[in-house]
């Protein structure tokens, strides 16, 4: 790692993680528990009892740290009905790890977009790609609490925000 990612996002882990070719640790944090968390330019890698498991920034839904009770808590994009996978861990000493993270979900995040189907309720629109830029433009539509997919009227107005964001940014 060199000196200046060291400066910046903290030091290298005391648990060594194998990360895919081509991608180093940037910041890493031991849980309380022994799962270590680390993340890279590319992903973030969870390793609970040797068995490690890579997340490409832009399938990280959201991440949170309450610093309350130190709890950390990353969930991953998931299809709507299907259980997504959530990764806790009490982290006492996240370091820079948590900088990390915000830094690369935010650069996943292409663009973005509201649209309101039911009073404040509605649907949000997301162009997400790697945060490297490789790879194509994942779009992905999260609802806010009790907003029906299945809606006819809901779907109506996510296809069309779609097609409008996708032609205003020239995207497929």
């Amino acid at each position: 790692m060199s000196p200046a990612a060291r400066g910046r996002w903290g030091r290298t882990p005391t648990h060594p993680v194998v990360v895919a070719p081509g991608e180093r640790v940037l910041a890493a944090a031991t849980s309380v528990e022994g799962t270590v968390l680390a993340g890279t330019r590319d992903a973030f890698y969870v390793v609970v009892d040797g068995e490690s498991r890579r997340v490409p920034w832009e399938q990280v839904e959201a991440a949170h740290w309450d610093r309350d009770t130190d709890l950390f808590t990353l969930s991953e994009v998931g299809a709507w009905g299907d259980l997504r996978p959530v990764h806790t861990a009490t982290l006492g000493e996240p370091g820079r790890l948590l900088e990390l993270v915000r830094e690369r979900v935010t650069a996943s995040v292409v663009l973005q977009r509201h649209v309101t189907v039911d009073g404040r309720r509605g649907v949000r629109v997301i162009a997400r790609r790697a945060p490297a830029g490789s790879g194509g433009v994942q779009w992905v539509y999260e609802y806010d609490e009790g907003v029906d997919p299945d809606d006819p009227a809901v779907r109506s107005a996510a296809r069309e925000a779609l097609e409008v964001m996708q032609r205003d940014v020239g995207l497929p």
